[in-house]
């Protein structure tokens, strides 16, 4: 078994109570590096949600590091909520690239409603979007980085557990297969079940962080999984206990207690740079280097 070990001892990225839209909370990220540099694709709202379904907003705002650890960010979001479907925000982006263009899949919320978005880009700052996904009530969505069998890949979730699916041209979507569920007995993954960032491909297979829920008091913990190249619906390993669990205070207490929760990780080199937030108030980083990824 293996862990995520933090780089840091506190957030990485917090807040900024002057700068309206990202006052309240910054969060759920996506991640790639690319050109030397860590791109962060970061959720932030307004004021802080609390766990639920209040006035807040989200927006989406870039941040940009040579480190990893420490992030220069824009003033203005990327992505507002400008659009019906986002009425209330964007949620929880997943970044990749695919020959020269990067995709997110993201949620758009409503108030009521929340539904998979898609939108792309050339540079990570300008983004075009191309609207729903799936008309059904989903998220934690993300596209595999490359084509598999001359297809695209995504992975969703019918709750409780994970699903794949894949198209031919990123609008009609076919194949819809569940893959992954919630562990009965589990103390922590036993109610529901999601990925985190998008899947990373190495020569065992397709290595995936994925969250899981604890129905005793319903904290959000970081698990790993193996998946085959040929065909990702397949999981080869999967480790029974978590990578990360909500342990420091930050990560324990804030806006939703209890949640360490991931949206991408930089790949750099043989490591692996694993942002999640803390407690749905603030971003933290943790590292894996490839050679340490043991399953059972």
């Amino acid at each position: 078994m293996f862990k995520l070990k933090r780089i840091s001892s506190g957030p990485i990225l917090l807040p900024k109570k002057d700068n309206s839209w990202e006052a309240g909370a910054v969060f759920n990220c996506a991640a790639i590096y690319e050109n030397g540099l860590v791109h962060m694709i970061y959720r932030a709202s307004d004021i802080a949600p609390n766990g639920k379904v209040g006035p807040f907003i989200s927006r989406l705002g870039y941040a940009v590091s040579k480190d990893g650890i420490s992030f220069n960010r824009m003033r203005e979001p990327v992505l507002s909520n400008d659009v019906p479907q986002e009425r209330r925000g964007a949620e929880d982006p997943r970044v990749v690239k695919i020959d020269d263009t990067y995709y997110m899949m993201y949620t758009g919320f409503t108030g009521e409603d929340f539904r998979i978005c898609i939108a792309s880009s050339r540079n990570l700052i300008d983004w075009k979007r191309h609207g729903v996904v799936l008309d059904e009530k989903n998220k934690d969505a993300s596209l595999f980085p490359e084509k598999i069998n001359g297809r695209y890949v995504m992975f969703h979730r019918r709750e409780p557990d994970i699903w794949i699916a894949y198209s031919d041209d990123l609008k009609n979507w076919t194949g819809h297969k569940m893959i992954m569920s919630p562990v009965e007995g589990s103390a922590w993954e036993d109610k529901k079940i999601g990925i985190a960032g998008p899947p990373i491909k190495t020569e065992e297979g397709w290595f995936l962080i994925y969250h899981g829920v604890s129905t005793a008091n319903n904290a959000y913990s970081l698990g790993a999984a193996l998946l085959y190249l040929k065909d990702p619906s397949k999981v080869l390993a999967r480790q029974s206990e978590p990578v990360l669990e909500a342990e420091l205070e930050w990560e324990k207490e804030g806006a939703v207690p209890n949640v360490v929760f991931s949206c991408g990780q930089a790949e750099i080199g043989e490591k692996i740079l694993v942002y999640y937030c803390g407690a749905d108030t603030v971003i933290g980083v943790a590292e894996v280097n490839k050679d340490e990824i043991k399953f059972d």
